[in-house]
Parts: C-alpha cells; sequence; structure tokens
C-alpha cells in the first residue's frame, strides 16, 4: 500500500477533527513497558479532554492513547475518560463544582497518571492537582513549549509539545499559488480564537509584507461566508479557528471553516489535520495516531516507574487532492515529502500487482497458445498422412478382399454372362426358322438386356470397391442399400460354404453420410470374418444375418451375427488390434481395418448434420443363434 493512499486510510479511522488545542507527536522513542512496578496493584491513568466529546481532534487522539495502552498492558489498566466542556462552561464557578466533582468522585480510585489534552485541561489539572491526584504524574499534550512557560506549569509535568507553525502552511500556499496577491487570515471570536490570531499577526509580519493583507475577525459565521465568497481569485485564505463568532454562537472549528470553503471565492488553507475534507486546499499539520503512541508510552514509562521528558513533534505537509483539482493548482508544487489524501490512484499503482499477475498469465497463456496451435498444425498433418495412410490400407485391403471374393465374383458374372450366350443361342436358332417368332425374340432381348445389368451391377460394385481413392468422399445414402449390395457380393462365397445370407431391416430407410464403399467395406471385412468362423463348425446351419434398425438414441446400428464360435472373453479386447488373427492364413488386418475406418468417421464429422442427427454405428456379434 502507498503512503498516501495509507495517510488516508488512517485519517478515515481517526476522524477529520479540528485541533485548536492538541498536537501530533512525532515517533516516540518510548518501548512498550515490559513490567509495570505496581505489584498486584491494577494502574489507572485518566484523560482529561478540555471540550466535550464533538471536537473529533481530541477525541480521536484520546482513543489512539487508550488504543496503545490497552494493547501494551494487554488490557490490564484501569483507563478514565473526562470531558472538561470548558469552551461552554468557561467560568470559575464551573471550573470549581468541576473541580470538587471530581475529588470526590476520584476519592477512592485517585489515578496514577493524569494526561491533559490541550492547554485548558493542563491549567485545570495544575490547579487542581492537590484535591484530584496529588501523587499522580501529569503528561500534558496539544501546545506549544512556548506556551508552557508561559503556563509556568510545575517542573514534574512533562509535555509532548508541538510548535504550530502557521508559516509553514502559509508557504505552502505560496507555492501553490505563486500569482496571489491578496492574503486574508479568518480566526474567530473566542478567548482561544483571539489568542491563535494575535500569534498569527506576530509570526506572519515577514510573510504578509508581499501581500495585500487582511484579518477577517469578529464577524458572524455569516460574514465570513460572505466576505470569503467575495475575495478575488488570486487570494490566499488561512483558517485559524473559529470556536466562537461574534454573535455568541459555538462552533466546531472544522463545521465552520466547511460552510466558509464551500463558497470561497480563493483556495483555504489551515494548520489541522481535521480540516482535511472539509474544504481547504491542505496545510502544514501533525497527526494524531502519533501522538496517541507517545503519550501512551510516556504514561506507560511513568506507571513503571522510569524518568520521562518533554518530546517534541514533527509537522507534514498534506494536501486534498481533490481541492487541487478544484482550483486547478499543480500537485507539482506541493513541498517536497508532502502527502496527497483522496488521491484517486493510477491503475498501475492500484492494480500492479494484478496487472503484473495479469501480464504474466497472459504471456504465459500466449505462449502455451502458440504451442498448442503448432501442435495442432503438427497434429493436423499427422493425422492428414495418417489418413492418406489408412486410404491406402483400405485400399489394399479392399483389393485382398476382391481376390479373396473372385471365385464368387466369378460365379455371380457366369451367371448373368451365361443366360445372355444361351438366350442369344435361342433367338439365333429362332431366326434360322422360315417363319421367326419375332415377338419371342423380343423377350429374350429384354432378358438378354437384364442380365447385361445384373453383370453391370456386379462389375459396378468390384469396381467401386477396387477404386482407390485420397480423401474420404463424403455422400449421404440409405444403410440398407449398402447392406443389400454387400449380401449380392458375399452371395457366391456363402453358397460355397454352404452359409445362408439373410438381412432384417426397417420398413424407412435408414440415410447416414459417409463413404459408401467404406461402409460397404467394412460390413464385407465383418461378414467374412463372420463367414470364417463358422468354417470348422459343424452345425446343421450355418447362418449369416445383417440386421439395421434406429436405436433410441436416434442412431442408424448395423449388427453382424453368425452361428460360429463364440470368441473368448480374454480374447474379445485383441480381435480388433492389427495383425491379431487365429486364422492359419489370416492377416490380423480385416476386423483392424473396420475398426480404423468406424474411429475414422468418429473423429471426422461431415461438414453437414445428418437427418434427425443420427450417426452410423456398427457392432459385430459373433455367437450361437442355432438354439
Amino acid at each position: 500500500m502507498s503512503l498516501e493512499r495509507h495517510w488516508t486510510t488512517r485519517s478515515r479511522q481517526l476522524g477529520r477533527y479540528v485541533v485548536p488545542c492538541c498536537v501530533i507527536l512525532g515517533t516516540s522513542a518510548a518501548a512498550p513497558v515490559a513490567a509495570l512496578k505496581t505489584g498486584d496493584h491494577v494502574p489507572r491513568v485518566l484523560i482529561l479532554y478540555p471540550y466535550d466529546e464533538r471536537l473529533a481532534a481530541t477525541t480521536a487522539a484520546g482513543e489512539a492513547i487508550r488504543t496503545r495502552l490497552l494493547q501494551a498492558t494487554k488490557a490490564r489498566i484501569d483507563l478514565f475518560s473526562e470531558f472538561l466542556d470548558l469552551s461552554r462552561f468557561p467560568e470559575a464557578e464551573h471550573i470549581g463544582r468541576m473541580a470538587r466533582y471530581l475529588s470526590a468522585k476520584y476519592a477512592d480510585r485517585r489515578p496514577d497518571v493524569v494526561i491533559a489534552l490541550g492547554e485548558v485541561s493542563a491549567r485545570f489539572i495544575s490547579a487542581n492537582r492537590r484535591e484530584l491526584a496529588a501523587s499522580a504524574k501529569i503528561i500534558v499534550a496539544g501546545f506549544s513549549s512556548s506556551t508552557a512557560e508561559e503556563m509556568d506549569l510545575p517542573n514534574d509535568v512533562v509535555g509532548a509539545f508541538s510548535e504550530f507553525d502557521i508559516v509553514k502552511t502559509a508557504e505552502m500556499a505560496r507555492g501553490l499559488q505563486p500569482e496571489a496577491r491578496h492574503l486574508f487570515i479568518i480566526g474567530g471570536s473566542s478567548e482561544f480564537d483571539r489568542s491563535w490570531l494575535s500569534r498569527a499577526r506576530a509570526d506572519l509580519a515577514a510573510f504578509s509584507k508581499d501581500y495585500e493583507t487582511t484579518y477577517l475577525e469578529d464577524l458572524t459565521i455569516e460574514e465570513f461566508t460572505k466576505v470569503a465568497a467575495e475575495v478575488p481569485r488570486d487570494s490566499i485564505i488561512l483558517a485559524l479557528t473559529i470556536l466562537k463568532d461574534r454573535d455568541g454562537r459555538n462552533f466546531m472549528p472544522r463545521e465552520a471553516v466547511k460552510q466558509i470553503a464551500e463558497t470561497a471565492g480563493a483556495p483555504i488553507y489551515g494548520p489541522y489535520l481535521t480540516y482535511i475534507d472539509y474544504g481547504v486546499v491542505g496545510g502544514s499539520v501533525v497527526t494524531f495516531e502519533s501522538l496517541g503512541k507517545t503519550v501512551a508510552d510516556l504514561a506507560l514509562e511513568a506507571v513503571a516507574g522510569k524518568p520521562i521528558s518533554n518530546l517534541e513533534s514533527r509537522q507534514t505537509y498534506v494536501a486534498d487532492a481533490r481541492q487541487l483539482e478544484r482550483w486547478g493548482l499543480s500537485e507539482k508544487n506541493l513541498p517536497a515529502g508532502a502527502i496527497q489524501m483522496f488521491k484517486e490512484p493510477t491503475f498501475w499503482e492500484q492494480y500492479w500487482l494484478a496487472a503484473v499477475f495479469a501480464l504474466a498469465v497472459i504471456t504465459f497463456q500466449g505462449t502455451v497458445i502458440a504451442g498448442l496451435l503448432i501442435e495442432r498444425r503438427r497434429r493436423q498433418a499427422a493425422e492428414t498422412e495418417s489418413r492418406h495412410r489408412l486410404l491406402e490400407v483400405v485400399h489394399l485391403n479392399q483389393s485382398a478382399t476382391a481376390g479373396a471374393l473372385s471365385a464368387s465374383i466369378a460365379h455371380e458374372l457366369n451367371q448373368p454372362l451365361g443366360a445372355i450366350r444361351s438366350n442369344a443361342e435361342a433367338a439365333a436358332v429362332i431366326l434360322r426358322s422360315e417363319r421367326p417368332d419375332l415377338e419371342l425374340i423380343g423377350q429374350i432381348l429384354v432378358d438378354i438386356q437384364d442380365d447385361d445389368q445384373r453383370a453391370h451391377d456386379v462389375i459396378s460394385r468390384i469396381r467401386g470397391l477396387l477404386k482407390k481413392r485420397s480423401e474420404i468422399d463424403w455422400q449421404e445414402f440409405d444403410l440398407n442399400d449398402v447392406t443389400t449390395s454387400a449380401i449380392r457380393i458375399l452371395r457366391g462365397e456363402a453358397e460355397r460354404g454352404s452359409v445362408v445370407v439373410s438381412s432384417s431391416q426397417t420398413s424407412r430407410e435408414l440415410p447416414v453420410r459417409a463413404d459408401r464403399v467404406h461402409v460397404q467395406q467394412v460390413i464385407l471385412n465383418l461378414a467374412t470374418n463372420a463367414m470364417d468362423a463358422m468354417l470348422e463348425v459343424i452345425t446343421t446351419e450355418k447362418r449369416l444375418l445383417l440386421e439395421t434398425r434406429l436405436t433410441a438414441e436416434s442412431k442408424v446400428e448395423l449388427s453382424i451375427s453368425d452361428t460360429g464360435r463364440d470368441i473368448p472373453d480374454e480374447r474379445f479386447a485383441s480381435v480388433f488390434e492389427p495383425f491379431y488373427t487365429t486364422k492359419p492364413t489370416g492377416t490380423g488386418l480385416g476386423l483392424s481395418i473396420a475398426r480404423a475406418i468406424v474411429e475414422t468417421y468418429a473423429r471426422s464429422r461431415p461438414p453437414t448434420v445428418l437427418e434427425a442427427e443420427r450417426s452410423f454405428v456398427l457392432c459385430c456379434l459373433s455367437h450361437e443363434m442355432g438354439e
């Protein structure tokens, strides 16, 4: 967290308060007390506030003291607080009554240490020390050492002193407004206000010579507001304190300053941290957090019986970034080391860690994505190469299948060719007769055409089976048609092996999208494998069933079953592996190629969606059907 943000957060926690009589200290050298020299006695500390609880300055300073004391002693301390309210009740009679009241109140609980915040509290305890805390150690804070000398405090009273240097605030204003020609100093009508004004006249005597200087005093709050609103733009306004106005109305100084600043015609500056966020640009101020720590450490040293001495606090330049923007003042003209409160951090200041992490993640992701893209391209190239090799293997398998079924093919071709020859010979005999029967010749010619078409279909199927492809030829076709075509090719081989080939097909079309020849090759591989499984089986009937159906998941399914031997469970996972075979003359590639073709379609979806989003599923079941 940046120093500016830390300062802002702490200031919000302490409140924005004005300090007419309370200062902020620098860092105290006192350390937490390790052991209090009190035996079983729990130390008592009384904090005297000069005014009521509405004065945020003394209240915040007191809370900082209390927090420090409780932390250092682990709550083994009695803390008491009294608000003298001497701003609204400054009469001697009231002061006497308050002294007698507190003396009676603490008769049985005399404090070991009394902390007097502000000049008024210090005077009160000094005058009434014998009745209230004769043996207590007195610590005062909130005013300058010169003021303490004027008050003629007892020698054993220790102070946390601070010099409220209004000149430093004025110098800060001059740095931000080098073009300013007018200087206005605002002060109220209370005794403290007048004292402040008197001291400011002396301190600003040299500084004010460079300006047309006006002291605004002994006015009502309305008059302060009106005059401040009419000052020239090239003016510097220094706000001291307004505890009372001319009409005798009491104010919290920061609230009075806020009312004036809302309509002021020029920037306002002040010497108190509590004025920040109440309309002032900034000033040379002190912090209450350090005051609380220093005063508390002095109290702890006193309770422990250690010697304590006076301390001086340091001032810090603080500015409200919103007011700088409001008046168009450049932050570059701020004194060195000045803290800007309420400054909106830049994106980098606020999110630098997240930004660095995000950049690292993006860089890492970019590297991974680039690597994945390279791997994807390489994989695509490998898949393309693998597909080409698969198509070559499929073509070789097709050629092998055609060779294995050559006898069946020849048998299937011989039937239509033989019929053509017989019909041609019959037609020749009829034509040599004296009265040729032309109608009969016409019928013979029709039979010849049908047989020729049968032979043509056989040759087309074989040509398609042997056709070499470099890419998958996506087609939409009826699975039932491909199944029927495969049965025709297998018929001759099945008759040779005494295998009865049958099919069970749905009445409706089963459209699929694939390469027709590849699907046919899968059916032939599975069917020939099934027929091979029945070669050595002694049974009354060898049957091969090709069944198509539409599943409940809207998938087209083709199952091929036979009455051959069952596949042993231990071999079931291996039957689709390349080169695995149980046949003496087998290559072990038929089922492997069938699986490769189906898996290729699973990975390479066609560019168009099938009707009802149907997919092509092949199942091969080898089991006993006879019983």
